[in-house]
């Protein structure tokens, strides 16, 4: 394994008098999927709002390219390239699906020879070619999409960034089984064009499937971690904790 993208050592959490997080170390590899597992109050999703700078940590440090993040503001964070998808979608109602992705390309910068704007306008087409039904519909007004095409617009505003780390928190929150699976091939397909994805989900079996590495977490700590592959092989791990 080369030098992880994100590292955590030895981060805890608290809520006030509840400690949610207690101690865990956790490593992304680039260009990989990592997923966090584990059932509700597990400390799945304390983790990556800890990540996103949004909920402040007790202790231990996460770092990104080797330079320590722990506890710096989102805006902060989005500019290095830490881009989350959040839980809920939070599409802006009141705005057309194309006005909603232009809204996640607001940090874009010039790069090298190109402008911000062809930057823009680059990418935006990359997300229309990886969730065509967002280009079909790119003059509706956002509220009026489905649930699974909701979802996808969430994951296309954040790739609008441009992201080096992609966070998704419950993407398949809501949905039907099929929009779920069509969502879960679209994460892999993203990951396949080079960006690095931490996923927390409640839906391990298809997490599994897509994930390259996996962290089941348990009442605050990592109860066990493991390749995809093995996790989805050891059937008593399936049964107790992923809900097999």
């Amino acid at each position: 394994m080369g030098n992880p993208i994100l590292s955590i050592k030895d981060l805890v959490v608290d809520y006030g008098i509840i400690r949610a997080i207690k101690g865990i170390n956790l490593e992304v590899q680039e260009g990989t999927i990592v997923a966090i597992l584990g059932a509700n109050g597990a400390g799945k999703t304390s983790t990556i709002r800890t990540i996103n700078g949004v909920v402040k940590a007790a202790s231990g440090n996460i770092y990104f390219k080797n330079a320590k993040i722990t506890n710096l503001e989102p805006y902060r964070l989005a500019a290095k390239g830490i881009i989350q998808s959040p839980e809920g979608r939070l599409i802006l109602r009141g705005l057309s699906v194309e006005e909603n992705l232009l809204v996640g390309a607001y940090s874009l910068k010039r790069d090298g020879a190109k402008s911000a704007r062809q930057l823009r306008n680059e990418t935006i087409q990359d997300v229309y070619t990886l969730f065509p039904v967002l280009k079909e519909r790119r003059k509706q007004q956002a509220s009026t999409l489905s649930g699974g095409e909701q979802q996808m617009l969430a994951i296309g505003r954040a790739l609008m960034a441009r992201p080096k780390l992609l966070l998704l928190d419950e993407p398949s929150l809501g949905l039907a089984p099929l929009i779920v699976q069509e969502i879960f091939a679209k994460i892999k397909e993203i990951r396949n064009n080079g960006t690095t994805i931490l996923i927390v989900e409640q839906n391990a079996y298809q997490t599994l499937k897509i994930a390259d590495y996996v962290y089941v977490l348990e009442l605050g700590k990592v109860k066990t971690q493991g390749t995809a592959k093995e996790l989805l092989e050891d059937e008593n791990l399936v049964k107790a904790y992923l809900g097999g």
